[in-house]
């Protein structure tokens, strides 16, 4: 089974990380389990993949790392991503999901797809793409809800087009659809409902 490797380094031998990050804390250890089984992320969006890709995501000048909480009124707007890579003829997709709506205990519309921004050049940001999906800012109702950014490289230029909807949205799928193979770059973060919070728009706008 693979591993997701994620700000750290493969040793020689198998299953061993050397260097995991967790909500922002580096921890080094002997075996362990890649860090995205604390979210649950890797089963429940994606298989295990191999990061081959920087990817980094903020909200203002606040760096998302893994298991951290963002309160709705900071993520209002969309994130500034940037995507690493030396080679700008290389086009990289971002997808942008909720797997927890409308609610964790009962997820009956996820995946709820939040964003989505296609022929992302190697190298740049995210606003260097096309957006065939606008931004949808998170606004949880109920529990903690898990916001998970997933970074694809595609094919060639144009090749990835936008769903009709939001609901629903399966990234595995839209994945095998678009011949886009496995991740090359994920990164989540966790968010609940403050006081005076509206809920989720449940209409593709």
């Amino acid at each position: 089974m693979g591993q997701v490797l994620v700000e750290g380094q493969k040793s020689d031998a198998p299953g061993v990380l050397e260097t995991i990050k967790f909500a922002g804390q580096s921890l080094t250890g002997q075996y362990c389990k890649p860090y995205w089984d604390t979210g649950r992320v890797i089963g429940d969006v994606l298989d295990p993949f191999h990061k081959s890709i920087k990817l980094k995501a903020f909200y203002g000048n606040r760096e998302v790392n893994n298991g951290c909480e963002f309160k709705p009124s900071i993520v209002v707007n969309q994130p500034r991503i940037d995507v690493g890579g030396d080679d700008l003829r290389t086009f990289y997709t971002l997808v942008m999901v909720d797997p927890d709506a409308p609610n964790p205990s009962n997820p009956h519309q996820k995946e709820y797809l939040h964003w989505l921004v296609t022929d992302i050049p190697g190298s740049t940001n995210a606003s260097f793409g096309q957006e065939v999906v606008c931004y949808e800012s998170p606004r949880p109702a109920v529990g903690i809800h898990r916001y998970i950014f997933v970074l694809f490289q595609q094919l060639g230029r144009e090749t990835v087009y936008a769903p009709g909807w939001r609901l629903n949205f399966i990234t595995k799928d839209f994945a095998e659809v678009y011949n886009l193979g496995m991740p090359v770059a994920a990164v989540y973060y966790n968010c609940q409902r403050e006081r005076g919070c509206g809920g989720r728009r449940s209409i593709l706008s």
